[in-house]
């Protein structure tokens, strides 16, 4: 297993390429230059490279935008370990399998009302009504209910020994009252209880952050935040280079050269890239192709040509970063054999606002026409991509996704991504077996075995080959020599906090 702590690397030669600079994007509010001076309380200007696709609701996608912005929280949080830590809730305990009691810290909503029990039941009820359903709630039936003057109490369908974990997902964020007083989906602007406040959405293309001095966790040491969503990789990198913004997330391996060593930051994270083939419609319904299709890729060389030695093979849903993942591996069984593919037509997806996709697909589409596939090729911008992939419009999908991101919990990806009812289930699967094996995962407590049955569960996913691992990629982000308190996290929920300053 190889060791994804922060450490220097081979560098490879990179042109530099020819883009316009951000310069003048990031204005302060009222439209003077953001101070470079330094001092404390200075804003942070900071490029993301995905745009709100679903107007900012916390349900789906933009949950994460929320969350590395410093803009909503939920009950609890996840620290290094991976385990649940206090947020909103200040603590907790289980009464019975199916019932927990937490116990609220005194804070306000960013409209000035108060962090009470009914306001926070409230918002945990509406995210059980949301559809398509959180990420985080797959398969889970819960109620909540306030319980004095700082107590709620959770109650779920069936046993469920992760749901303090649970409630950590961004899509599970807690919003005041105000936030759904329109129809559709809540607005976060001014109602969420995070250390910065969105003061204005300009579209996607940018939004402004002020800070919100009344945060339960003090002050934020920055007054604010100008985030611009800049989806081209190449632009985030010069901008960082030219020092037009503080942070960038997301550098593109192939512009890592260019940025000085100082202002590049890398981490581990449970990310993995993916080729996820449509099981319901279209040619990678017969097994047999999905099998011709799994057997065509060679992962190593994404990870040498494409990732630059910023991943690892792909070895399974879950890649090395989850530390307990590659020794407690199951193989595979049952698989079919390939067959011969003599032509078959397929349309393979991707998105470009992370730059390795659109190389990465090229690698698989010339792979795929080797082993005698026919490949058309098509890369959009993620927001208009989503709902055609989720529709399942296309034959096979290549995306990267955080396996611990939506609860911390590794049962948690296995019912959104690969269960009949899961809202996130991209390979459309739907298979007796594999549910089965991922309820049974859900159903199990204590650490130790509950890691052996989702590992047992990966092993019946993998099998129906509806999921080919591609690479378990790292974090790199570019950070300006004058910045301090960048949070980088493997599960990729924080950016910026209260301690994030230039």
């Amino acid at each position: 297993m190889r060791d994804l702590s922060i450490k220097p690397r081979p560098r490879f030669l990179a042109a530099l390429a020819l883009v316009p600079c951000l310069a003048g994007c990031f204005a302060s509010p009222g439209g003077e230059p953001s101070s470079d001076g330094g001092q404390s309380g200075s804003r942070l200007r900071v490029a993301l490279a995905f745009p709100p696709a679903e107007n900012f609701s916390p349900y789906g996608a933009d949950a994460t935008l929320l969350s590395r912005l410093g803009v909503t929280e939920g009950l609890t949080a996840l620290d290094a370990n991976g385990a649940a830590a206090p947020a909103l809730a200040e603590s907790w305990r289980r009464e019975n399998d199916r019932t927990w009691r937490f116990t609220l810290r005194e804070a306000t909503f960013q409209d000035g009302t108060d962090v009470t029990p009914s306001a926070v039941a409230a918002a945990l009820t509406r995210a059980t009504r949301a559809k398509p359903a959180p990420a985080a709630l797959a398969g889970v039936t819960l109620t909540a209910e306030a319980d004095g003057d700082r107590g709620l109490r959770v109650t779920t369908a069936a046993a469920d020994p992760v749901l303090p974990m649970r409630l950590s997902s961004p899509s599970l964020a807690i919003l005041s009252p105000k936030a759904y007083g329109k129809a559709g989906r809540p607005d976060p602007v001014g109602t969420a209880t995070g250390p910065f406040e969105i003061t204005e959405v300009n579209g996607g293309g940018s939004a402004t952050l002020d800070r919100f001095d009344d945060y339960w966790g003090g002050r934020a040491q920055a007054s604010g935040i100008d985030a611009r969503f800049v989806k081209d990789g190449t632009a985030r990198a010069n901008a960082v280079r030219t020092g037009d913004v503080d942070i960038a997330e997301a550098i593109p391996v192939a512009q890592a050269a260019t940025l000085d060593q100082a202002t590049l930051k890398e981490a581990g994270t449970t990310r993995t890239t993916s080729l996820q083939l449509n099981t319901r419609t279209g040619p990678f319904k017969d097994p047999e192709l999905r099998a011709a299709a799994r057997t065509a890729i060679d992962s190593s060389a994404l990870v040498k040509g494409v990732f630059e030695g910023y991943a690892d093979p792909g070895a399974g849903i879950y890649g090395p970063a989850v530390t307990w993942a590659e020794s407690k591996r199951v193989k595979p069984a049952g698989r079919a054999k390939p067959a011969r593919p003599d032509g078959t037509r397929i349309t393979l997806a991707t998105y470009d606002n992370r730059p390795e996709l659109p190389e990465v697909a090229q690698v698989v589409q010339q792979q795929l026409q080797k082993a005698g596939f026919t490949v058309k090729l098509e890369v959009r911008e993620y927001s208009r991509l989503e709902s055609d992939a989720l529709a399942g419009k296309f034959d096979a999908f290549i995306g990267a996704r955080n396996s611990l991101l939506d609860t911390g919990d590794p049962v948690g990806i296995l019912a959104s991504d690969y269960t009949c009812d899961g809202g996130y289930n991209l390979a459309r699967l739907c298979d007796k077996k594999v549910d089965r094996a991922v309820a049974e995962a859900d159903r199990t407590d204590g650490t130790g075995e509950r890691q052996d049955a989702a590992m047992a569960a990966e092993a019946a996913i993998l099998g129906t080959d509806a999921v080919v691992p591609l690479a378990h990629q790292q974090i790199i982000a570019g950070v300006s020599t004058k910045v301090r308190g960048v949070l980088l996290d493997p599960y990729e929920r924080t950016l910026v906090g209260t301690g994030t300053r230039r």
